[in-house]
């Protein structure tokens, strides 16, 4: 019997509805708000939760090399066919434990969470955000977003307040940069977004 990873409940059966759906708003569109953010290429981008791998092609166009965990076969091998690129390096891997990264002892410049913290409970996420700081190269990244509205019949998710990320970040010495809320999603009615940002050292920015 498989088993999946929790909080991917619901993607493998709908991933060819959800690679279309995820694709259809362009890397450039869905991170406007957050792009001054990103690195300049060449840098090192992991990208958890990698879903369609929208993203994960667009940093690589970009000239970064991107580790891509998703944890969902499903999608995972969509996206592999749809975005197949010598800089993308995929895992099958998943919060809260990221048990493969972490025994490689690599760290990066950005790691996007994008979708992908409202699956954790609130004892996963106080597991999860030390795991993934210590994947954060001093001086990088953590670009996020987190999802308010109605549950999709089938999916496992939770409110998850930023208030109480950004308490979480801070335990583990990450500075909050951006904190935009209630931004409206592009694809589904009635759902918006609050999209975080945290930066492990280095000077103070303006939220």
């Amino acid at each position: 019997m498989l088993i999946r990873a929790s909080g991917t409940e619901g993607y493998a059966g709908e991933a060819a509805t959800l690679l279309q759906r995820y694709e259809s708003v362009s890397f450039a569109e869905h991170h406007r708000s957050v792009a001054h953010l990103f690195p300049p290429a060449p840098a090192k981008i992991l990208d958890i939760g990698a879903g369609t791998g929208r993203d994960a092609a667009g940093f690589a166009a970009l000239g970064h090399r991107v580790v891509a965990a998703e944890p969902t076969a499903e999608m995972r091998q969509g996206a592999m066919a749809l975005h197949p690129s010598p800089m993308i390096e995929w895992l099958d891997d998943s919060l809260p434990d990221l048990a493969l990264l972490l025994g490689r002892s690599e760290t990066f410049d950005l790691v996007m969470m994008n979708a992908v913290w409202m699956h954790l409970d609130e004892g996963q996420r106080r597991r999860a955000m030390p795991n993934v700081v210590s994947l954060l190269a001093d001086g990088g990244t953590i670009v996020m977003s987190l999802r308010y509205g109605p549950i999709p019949p089938g999916r496992r998710m939770f409110h998850v307040s930023a208030e109480e990320t950004v308490q979480l970040a801070a335990a583990q010495g990450l500075r909050a940069v951006w904190n935009r809320d209630k931004l409206p999603s592009l694809t589904q009615p009635g759902v918006t977004w609050t999209r975080l940002a945290f930066v492990k050292g280095g000077p103070d920015a303006a939220l």
